[in-house]
């Protein structure tokens, strides 16, 4: 992890931070930190506590945590310009996830301290931040349905869709602009590697995807759509 040079604040974070005042905006630009991560670099640990407000300005992280036997579970992705880590200082509790970059990534961080305070004095910026928490709430509470209840075929279909959502396609109009290890795929779908290779490649059988490498390309992404709504 190293420091990497500030640049403007009001540039380079989402517009919700001008509706901070002048003093505001000093103390803003005088505590974030701008740091950078590798590929596969953790950015925090289960159980650390939590003291920043993260934003992803650029790369991908994923939210993970460890289950049973070591085997982890993705619970979220994470792209720019997005916040994270968050939720648990409000809670006031440590970290129930961890989370790290899956390709090279550079984090704005902002002490929680600082964050708390502009939201009790800007109605504002809590609404925001309310609205944002409620949506990831959402957004989790819908994943654990579908990682629970679907059928190993829904499960796959369901988050290759999900990354189609979160990171778009590439100019090709059809390849997740995402490369991901068969491991943090199957991780992603809540289940093995082995069942992850044997079901991406049944979906390469069928003519809804093709593969090259890590490279996932949508062929028939309405079918992929239906087997993913039917589970």
């Amino acid at each position: 992890m190293r420091r990497i040079k500030p640049i403007d604040i009001s540039a380079t974070l989402p517009d919700i931070w001008r509706l901070l005042n002048e003093k505001e905006h000093e103390m803003l630009r005088e505590d974030a930190r701008f740091v950078s991560y590798k590929k596969n670099e953790v950015i925090y640990y289960e159980n650390d506590t939590p003291q920043d407000l993260m934003c992803l300005l650029k790369g991908k992280v994923k939210i993970y945590k460890e289950g049973v036997g070591g085997r982890s579970q993705i619970i979220r992705m994470v792209k720019p310009v997005q916040y994270f880590g968050y939720r648990a200082y409000f809670a006031k509790e440590p970290f129930v996830t961890s989370a790290a970059a899956f390709e090279s990534s550079e984090i704005c961080l902002i002490s929680m301290s600082i964050v708390e305070q502009f939201l009790r004095n800007n109605g504002t910026l809590a609404m925001f931040f309310i609205q944002l928490l409620s949506v990831d709430m959402g957004i989790s509470d819908q994943r654990i349905v579908n990682l629970t209840q679907k059928h190993i075929r829904g499960r796959l279909a369901e988050s290759l869709l999900f990354l189609k959502d979160s990171y778009g396609l590439e100019e090709d109009g059809a390849t997740i602009s995402i490369y991901l290890a068969r491991e943090d795929l199957a991780n992603l779908s809540n289940m093995t590697t082995s069942n992850a290779i044997r079901t991406l490649s049944i979906f390469e059988n069928e003519r809804i995807i093709s593969l090259d490498g890590r490279k996932i390309k949508l062929i028939d992404e309405d079918r992929l759509e239906k087997i993913s709504r039917i589970g």
